[in-house]
């Protein structure tokens, strides 16, 4: 039994969340409890699964699933090295306790809440590990058709009118992703990655212009997709009207982008100097630092908490692609640190804020004085060691990735600029993340004699549990900074070997030269090494 688990593991990332899913629109709305049940038990398993292949590919081991045995290109596989086996480790840490909070009661004010959150994992999954350009747009698709339904789950005319402007975009942005999938299948007869990989750099003439516009077609879809300026102002306001454990999640929504990006063109459209290699370095790097600097100034600008907490989150992405945009293994290998601490640090704060709005009565989350939270201490030393990571003081992970960037900058031509703006746009978010927590908790209002306020009741056990999750998970990482650096490292040099990723997927025969200096183990469907 064991065997037969280890030989289908690659695939059960997928393959939980849909049958859970499925499983919960079967049971519909007759036990609540039941559903929370299977969503939970659903998002500990992918927690195990997903520990058990980062264990692996922490070996040096590339994980290849060929889907109906088909071989690759001709056939659909899963790939999981360590960039996905650590983005799948970090999308089950942030649902976990995200569907912990939703069980507290929020789950309740929609419909089929968890198994729309199912299919999203689904999604978020399948995306990470399919070795196929047009698989990856598929999830895509998925994870979005259900981020469509999470976004108006408790109604309300905000959530309706953000959530038309949120479909429409990206409607608009899957059909480009489709033309760009078009033109990159038109001119090399594969959409397999690693096939790409070896094709595209081979490309000359008229063909190479053509795989360059669908690489340039491509790298616009994933911008939007990441919020990558100027194609990131649908953001602020689509995370702010979303309840809090759905901005929660997206949280991990805007890495898709991140990801994509570095796969596709990191990888494919990357490398070898050649006709269709696109020098997107060029074009992200200047983008990823306005990303940045307006993102902190929108956030300098939030009236409510949960609009600051949504520009904030533009701000990590603007740190993350800024670090792509330098490139080399040493810029990305701090983009993977960051971008995981910065996601895990994002969702906790967004459920701290829904907290922190429901004892100020009808203020809410509004950034204007109002009467006393409940547990102002609690709450506050929260906010507070919230605020630090996301800002990136010392010594938390945050200011560990933000100096990895920095080093890794030293020898670019775009050093200053790099240095002022990531030190400026921290320094701005602690600003406004101190704005805001003297407003929270100092500006309090006196209740009248005449017509004393009740006092406002404190947040549940469980809700207080999930909040505190993700932020006890970044100040984990940074007692484990040194192996978590270590492993980014390996992540980055085993991104940057092309010949021995095509390798791996493609096997000896495919026909294609392949140069690579750091081979590393293959461990097929079968799980045989």
């Amino acid at each position: 039994m064991s065997s037969v688990i280890a030989a289908h593991l690659p695939v059960l990332p997928v393959v939980l969340p849909a049958a859970a899913a499925v499983l919960l629109l079967v049971l519909g709305d007759a036990g609540l409890q039941r559903a929370r049940s299977v969503a939970l038990a659903s998002a500990a398993l992918m927690a195990l699964v997903a520990c058990m292949l980062l264990l692996r590919a922490d070996t040096g081991a590339l994980t290849v699933y060929r889907l109906g045995d088909w071989p690759a290109p001709f056939g659909i596989v899963l790939v999981v090295d360590r960039l996905a086996a650590l983005m799948l480790l970090l999308t089950a840490c942030t649902a976990l306790p995200v569907l912990l909070y939703a069980s507290a009661g929020w789950d309740g004010r929609g419909r089929h809440f968890h198994a729309l959150f199912q299919f999203q994992l689904m999604g978020l999954n399948g995306a990470f590990i399919t070795g196929d350009l047009f698989n990856l747009f598929v999830f895509f698709e998925v994870l979005l058709v259900a981020s469509y339904a999470l976004m108006l789950h408790g109604q309300g005319r905000e959530r309706l009118r953000v959530g038309l402007h949120y479909v429409v975009l990206n409607l608009a942005a899957s059909a480009l992703f489709l033309i760009g999938v078009a033109l990159v299948y038109a001119m090399t007869g594969t959409l397999n990655l690693a096939d790409l990989a070896l094709r595209v750099p081979a490309a000359t003439g008229s063909e190479a212009l053509v795989l360059q516009a669908g690489g340039l077609i491509l790298l616009v879809v994933f911008g939007f997709k990441a919020a990558l300026m100027p194609l990131s102002m649908w953001l602020p306001a689509t995370y702010a009207a979303a309840s809090a454990p759905v901005a929660a999640l997206f949280a991990i929504m805007t890495k898709v982008g991140v990801y994509a990006i570095l796969r596709v063109h990191g990888v494919v459209f990357g490398g070898d100097q050649s006709a269709a290699v696109l020098d997107v370095q060029s074009l992200l790097l200047p983008l990823a630092l306005l990303t940045g600097v307006v993102a902190v100034l929108g956030a300098l600008a939030a009236q409510t908490l949960p609009r600051l907490l949504a520009w904030l989150t533009v701000v990590s992405v603007g740190t993350v692609l800024t670090a792509l945009g330098v490139g080399g293994a040493a810029a990305w290998s701090a983009a993977l640190y960051y971008l995981a601490q910065s996601t895990l640090v994002t969702a906790g704060l967004f459920l701290l804020a829904e907290l922190i709005s429901a004892q100020r009565g009808e203020t809410g989350g509004r950034l204007d004085s109002a009467p006393a939270v409940a547990q102002p201490q609690l709450l506050g030393i929260l906010l507070l060691l919230g605020g630090a990571a996301v800002a990136g003081l010392p010594p938390l992970p945050g200011f560990v990735g933000k100096l990895m960037l920095l080093q890794a900058s030293a020898g670019h031509a775009w050093v200053a600029t790099v240095w002022a703006v990531v030190l400026a746009v921290g320094f701005c978010t602690l600003l406004a993340l101190a704005r805001a927590g003297a407003v929270l908790f100092w500006q309090v209002q006196s209740p009248l004699p005449a017509a004393p306020l009740a006092p406002a009741a404190g947040a549940r056990p469980q809700q207080l549990l999930a909040a505190l999750v993700p932020l006890a998970l970044v100040f984990a990482m940074s007692i484990f900074a040194a192996p978590l650096q270590r492993y980014a490292d390996a992540t980055a040099l085993q991104l940057g070997d092309r010949g021995a990723y095509a390798r791996a997927v493609l096997g000896e025969s495919n026909g294609q030269p392949i140069n690579s200096t750091r081979p590393y183990r293959v461990v097929p469907a079968g799980g045989r090494p």
